[in-house]
């Protein structure tokens, strides 16, 4: 599926595809294609993705995480669950997420409740990452106070120590939420300021699908 790109007339803007993707009628189809364009220009993590929760309060908060699951149910990410994110999603289980490809001009753009993943799926996540990445989850304390980088590398070497060759498990309090949309909104850079944005409504089963203004 051809995807359009940048309008012509904006400075740099590659050449227009024929195609109109505001007329696309399965998102996920159309993110996923969009996924592979953005893994095969960014320079680096096209998967990166600005989460934004809120506390009890309501007080937003906002971090870059990384998307590690895209399917029909949602976004996956993982994280640790003690973080100041994994409190706000267990005080308010909502939260909102954008991935912006600077090289492609686009974005996209996911709101919706939270939910934990099962624990095989965490499990098989957490068994794919390097070692060094899984020996670092277990040590960090994410969120909290930490005195100094030393005591940080202090405990990453005692558990590199413990485990030595053997398998390092998944810390119970580390696990995978996924983001299940009510909507999802594509964007595309236009020239001038001529924006081309679609948004998809969740409809029981199905999607409403609604081109926006820039």
């Amino acid at each position: 599926m051809a995807i359009d790109r940048l309008r012509e007339g904006d400075p740099g803007g590659p050449a227009v595809h024929p195609e109109d993707f505001t007329l696309s009628s399965d998102p996920w189809a159309l993110f996923a294609a969009w996924m592979a364009e953005a893994e095969a220009s960014e320079p680096s993590d096209a998967n990166a993705m600005a989460l934004a929760t809120a506390d009890a309060d309501g007080l937003p908060d906002v971090r870059v995480v990384l998307l590690k699951g895209l399917d029909p149910r949602g976004l996956v990410f993982y994280t640790n669950a003690e973080s100041a994110k994994g409190e706000q999603l267990r005080a308010n289980p909502q939260a909102a997420a954008v991935l912006h490809w600077k090289s492609l001009g686009r974005q996209i753009r996911a709101r919706g409740p939270v939910s934990p993943v099962t624990p095989e799926e965490s499990d098989a996540y957490f068994a794919s990452r390097h070692r060094d990445s899984r020996i670092g989850a277990v040590a960090s304390r994410q969120s909290r106070p930490l005195t100094d980088r030393p005591t940080l590398m202090a405990e990453v070497a005692a558990l590199s120590a413990q485990y030595e060759d053997g398998p390092v498990p998944r810390p119970e309090h580390w696990r995978g939420f996924r983001i299940e949309p009510l909507q999802l909104e594509f964007w595309q850079n236009g020239a001038y300021r001529l924006h081309d944005r679609v948004r998809f409504t969740r409809e029981g089963e199905g999607w409403a699908r609604s081109r926006l203004y820039p």
